[in-house]
């Protein structure tokens, strides 16, 4: 009976919570749209399988080696922890500490975890490599502006104005966090607002890189919700398309202006990177 008690224990199913039932859900549906709906199957279909990893219960994959120390509960190592940090021997306090304590304090924790025998997950080492030394949203940068043809905005430099009216979505989401806030609906930061403002650009890498500076916690609902929203644009779309033109105007045929030649679409982001880094060292 020992036996089966321990197998039983043993399960990921023992440990599943509500939380990690809701995000493996919203995982599969990530998967579901990419797979099945074709709905930008490259963002969603490493979302969400990164999704289903990082909260299979008991597996700890997405968990630092502190972090690991943290869920075994183990009523020694807490009380070390707790010496250092000058805190209860008790996860919550430990946690609220740790959020209080400087990033070295942070690192000698985490130092201190893997004396005691623990591990970081292969996700958390990947984000640690990845997304915390800001390596891949500068690569993902580079990416998309390789792909990017800027031969229209050249033709016609007035639909620059289109992007620059997606900016206020940045202002409108971070005031509405705040409003959040200021009503006590949801305790949110300025740093975590300023982080899910972003979302408001349409701009995934901005959202992931700024996220992992501000608000790290919330790095992983900022990225779903960020890639999630843009990916689901070709349904959002089209009814707003259609309540504010009418059927004679959408079937307009749109041409390019004039031909831009490769000179311009080479020389334009080189020159626009000189006068940015010029202009505001701190955005190069």
């Amino acid at each position: 009976m020992e036996s089966l008690n321990a197998l039983l224990q043993g399960m990921g199913l023992m440990h599943l919570g509500a939380g990690q039932s809701i995000m493996l859900l919203v995982s599969l549906l990530l998967l579901w749209l990419a797979i099945a709906k074709k709905f930008e199957p490259l963002l969603l279909l490493p979302i969400g399988f990164g999704g289903l990893l990082s909260n299979i219960p008991e597996a700890g994959l997405a968990l630092t080696a502190l972090e690991s120390l943290l869920a075994h509960h183990d009523a020694g190592q807490l009380a070390v922890i707790a010496a250092k940090l000058h805190c209860a021997p008790d996860v919550h306090a430990i946690k609220e500490a740790l959020a209080l304590a400087l990033p070295s304090v942070q690192s000698q924790m985490e130092n201190l975890a893997v004396d005691m025998g623990y591990t970081p997950g292969v996700l958390a080492l990947f984000y640690k490599v990845a997304i915390g030394s800001g390596v891949a949203p500068l690569v993902i940068f580079m990416g998309v502006g390789a792909m990017t043809d800027f031969g229209p905005l050249l033709a016609n430099p007035r639909t620059l104005l289109l992007g620059a009216a997606a900016q206020f979505g940045i202002f409108a989401t971070v005031l509405g966090a705040l409003t959040l806030n200021y009503f006590g609906l949801i305790s949110f930061t300025l740093p975590q607002a300023a982080a899910i403002g972003i979302i408001g650009g349409a701009d995934g890498p901005t959202a992931i890189y700024l996220s992992g500076k501000l608000a790290p916690e919330l790095l992983g609902a900022i990225a779903v919700a960020a890639y999630s929203y843009m990916a689901l644009v070709p349904l959002i779309q089209p009814p707003i398309m259609r309540a504010l033109t009418s059927e004679k105007e959408r079937k307009i045929r749109m041409v390019q202006l004039r031909t831009v030649s490769k000179r311009e679409k080479i020389l334009f982001p080189v020159v626009l990177l000189l006068l940015v880094a010029l202009l505001l060292p701190d955005a190069a």
